[in-house]
């Protein structure tokens, strides 16, 4: 359950700001359809994220165990520093817009996360925790928590965000988690 919640809390708060936001507000925007948008997201996150924790878990079997931690408190380091830029909406949509409010969300939302932070921290949480199949819900469900606000409410919610705040709040979970990495490694030795 650990790797649920830290995977949940770690998503949903390095989304706000993010991309992707930008990207729900111009789909709303674009289409008025919440529904399709928000199983697009879903459906884009699901995929997306399991590619990335089973790439994580997969990278940590090749990893020795003593260095492990290191990395990975190196890795949640480098996202805290990342999640202080902030993002630019800088994706090319207009080819997709023809699909349908589904498919066009599926796919834009599944290409903008490629390199995202927040698939990188789905990488580095898989390699953190065991339970590969609950970092993929947690990031899962973290994504939905920052996205469906935003397709419900528009605007309205991006202009009363204070996301330079949410991306120090972000920033600081991080640390946390590699500070507990960390920790939770000298403990056990």
């Amino acid at each position: 359950m650990d790797a649920f919640l830290a995977s949940t809390l770690a998503v949903a708060i390095a989304e706000i700001g993010d991309k992707t936001q930008l990207l729900s507000l111009f789909l709303i925007a674009r289409y008025a359809k919440r529904t399709p948008i928000i199983l697009g997201i879903l459906i884009a996150t699901v995929l997306n994220h399991a590619l990335s924790a089973w790439l994580g878990a997969w990278v940590a079997s090749f990893i020795p165990e003593a260095w492990l931690p290191w990395i990975l408190a190196v890795s949640f380091i480098a996202i805290a520093l990342w999640l202080l830029v902030p993002d630019k909406d800088d994706s090319e949509d207009s080819k997709f817009l023809g699909m349908g409010a589904f498919m066009a969300t599926t796919i834009m939302f599944f290409l903008a996360e490629i390199g995202d932070k927040t698939q990188v921290a789905t990488v580095v949480l898989a390699a953190r925790y065991p339970e590969t199949v609950w970092v993929i819900l947690g990031t899962t469900v973290g994504m939905l928590i920052a996205n469906v606000p935003v397709i419900m409410a528009g605007r309205w919610l991006m202009e009363r965000l204070p996301l330079a705040t949410a991306r120090i709040g972000a920033s600081i979970l991080f640390i946390v988690l590699a500070v507990v990495t960390l920790w939770t490694t000298f403990m056990n030795s």
